[in-house]
């Protein structure tokens, strides 16, 4: 990129400039970003001389893509603003999307409790005391229909977080725009679906790698038939960053994970032209403003370099890497809650500045409690300013080509591939897990980066260091006592109503097709068109597929 002579001459004057600065004080020995990568007291030619532009950088729209998917970035079309909700009951949640759409939300995320993410119904025994705490309760077909009740479905992309039962809550979906006349060629939204970081970060799996395996690519295959619109599976890095893990372990094992994805599609005969464009990625966006940024560059080089040299597609869509980005819900503090508000502002600024298509924004509250309206609507408002306001998304791109943008993302490119390398050393992902490799690196970072804040060698304020002793000044959202009781009488009311016989013989239906090799996907649809309930169908699977049991690994 530059003139050799040039060069020779800018490195002389930066050797010289360095020798006179190493003279001045530092506050500390040593700088690095959150991954741990040294930071060097400047950037300049010489850090970016080995890049060919065309080559590694390139312009937006246009591969490697570092620069973004599309030609004109964040001027042609801003992020999807898409707040995640969930709480007790579905009429309570059905609440909540109303009021951010009104406000301005574009597009619907939703939270689900943890017996509907473990695939239970609210009335079993395993779902005792967890009702609505993290989430909303869905057990049946008929919460489906109140939870998206007076909701454009095939006008607004809906976001469902969900994992071992994602194949059934998405069924439901499907089925509840059918019974109001929406075709599902027509709905568009996603669903995370992704059992590998379960596995590896979250533990909310039900069943064993290989038959979660074969589910997820049921509904690539599903998806691709019938649902164009749909991405049927957002590979999560979200979860694998809020255990513990660095920003480089972040890209590397959710990039090898959706590596792993697209074998197992190829694998089973689908064409990867058929499912690749559909899949989605979701990252966690965290304090170090220019090393987040860096991540989110090198993983749209990483995907298109490897996806094209691995697979060849013919679409180009293939190679490009979309993401929906939340910002970490692990920075935020109880103490001083206000100050997350800034926190969240920076993290949001770096998603965006770093090309992110869809973004949710954490509330101040939520280090105590789901967030209240307030308390949402101030974090959606953040976006919307950043967006209207900052004129950062005038421009596409606009860090590309800064001397510290490009080196820290060859550095993220090189820390990458450096764990693509221990991963197939181990026989890839799945033989990894099954070695404990990946929940070791995980809890080997999380201990560092907590021994750091202890000694006080990352500061966070209100927490290490400017702390107030103040009592807790802000509204936490209350939930109705009484939804629980509502829920169960939905749920008794759909037992008594359906046909007990056509139910049996669905789920009959659906354990032979389970037995076998079939896609499974027309019969869920078929069971849940039924009446049947998440946790009946989800008995199927655990009765044919066995649970999962981690081997123990510390």
């Amino acid at each position: 990129m530059f003139d050799q002579h040039k060069l020779e001459q800018i490195r002389e004057r930066e050797m010289e400039w360095a020798r006179k600065a190493s003279k001045s004080e530092e506050r500390q020995d040593r700088f690095t970003t959150t991954s741990g990568i040294p930071i060097k007291r400047l950037y300049a030619p010489g850090d970016t001389a080995g890049i060919d532009y065309l080559a590694d950088v390139g312009f937006p729209g246009e591969y490697p893509f570092v620069r973004g998917i599309h030609p004109t970035g964040h001027r042609g079309r801003l992020w999807t603003m898409r707040m995640f909700s969930g709480f007790g009951t579905a009429e309570e949640t059905n609440q909540r999307f109303k009021y951010l759409l009104k406000h301005g939300e574009t597009g619907l995320s939703v939270a689900f409790d943890m017996p509907t993410l473990m695939g239970y119904d609210a009335d079993a025994p395993e779902a005792r005391g967890e009702f609505g705490k993290c989430g909303v309760a869905i057990s049946s077909l008929a919460d489906m229909e109140v939870l998206f009740d007076g909701i454009p479905l095939d006008q607004v992309t809906t976001s469902m977080t969900i994992n071992g039962p994602a194949a059934v809550i998405w069924a439901m979906y499907v089925v509840a725009a059918e019974k109001r006349g929406i075709p599902m060629e027509r709905l568009g939204g996603t669903i995370q679906n992704d059992i590998l970081k379960e596995y590896i970060a979250q533990n909310e799996y039900l069943f064993p790698p290989q038959p979660s395996m074969r589910l997820i690519v049921d509904t690539f295959e599903f998806g691709a038939k019938h649902l164009p619109l749909w991405n049927t599976i957002s590979i999560s890095g979200y979860h694998i960053r809020e255990a513990g893990a660095t920003a480089a372990q972040e890209l590397a094992f959710t990039l090898a994970d959706g590596l792993t994805y697209v074998e197992a599609g190829v694998e089973r005969g689908l064409k990867v032209d058929d499912f690749a464009p559909r899949l989605s990625f979701f990252f966690n966006v965290h304090n170090d403003f220019f090393e987040e940024i860096a991540k989110f560059r090198a993983a749209r080089r990483i995907w298109a370099q490897e996806m094209r040299s691995r697979y060849d597609p013919k679409n180009e869509r293939s190679l490009w890497l979309r993401f929906h980005t939340q910002t970490a819900g692990c920075t935020l503090t109880a103490q001083q809650p206000e100050n997350n508000s800034v926190r969240v502002a920076l993290q949001a600024l770096a998603a965006i500045l770093g090309g992110t298509q869809s973004l949710h924004t954490n509330a101040l509250d939520e280090a105590w409690a789901l967030p209240s309206d307030k308390a949402v609507l101030i974090a959606l408002r953040t976006q919307q300013i950043i967006a209207h306001e900052s004129g950062v998304a005038s421009i596409v791109d606009p860090l590309g080509g800064s001397f510290t943008i490009e080196a820290l993302t060859n550095n993220m490119e090189d820390a990458c591939y450096d764990y693509f390398q221990k991963i197939d050393s181990l026989g890839g992902v799945i033989p990894a897990i099954e070695k404990g490799f990946f929940q070791r690196e995980i809890a080997e970072a999380a201990y560092r980066h907590q021994r750091e804040i202890e000694n006080k060698e990352r500061i966070v304020v209100g927490v290490n260091d400017y702390v107030i002793d103040e009592p807790l000044a802000i509204p936490i959202l209350e939930m109705d006592e009484e939804g629980e009781r509502r829920h169960l009488e939905r749920l008794n009311r759909v037992h008594r109503q359906r046909s007990a016989s056509d139910v049996a013989q669905r789920l009959r239906q659906l354990r032979r097709a389970a037995q076998g090799t079939q896609n499974l996907m027309p019969y869920i649809m078929e069971a849940v068109r039924a009446h049947a309930t998440l946790g009946e169908v989800c008995d199927v699977f655990r009765e044919v597929f066995g649970v999962y049991s981690p081997a123990k690994v510390f």
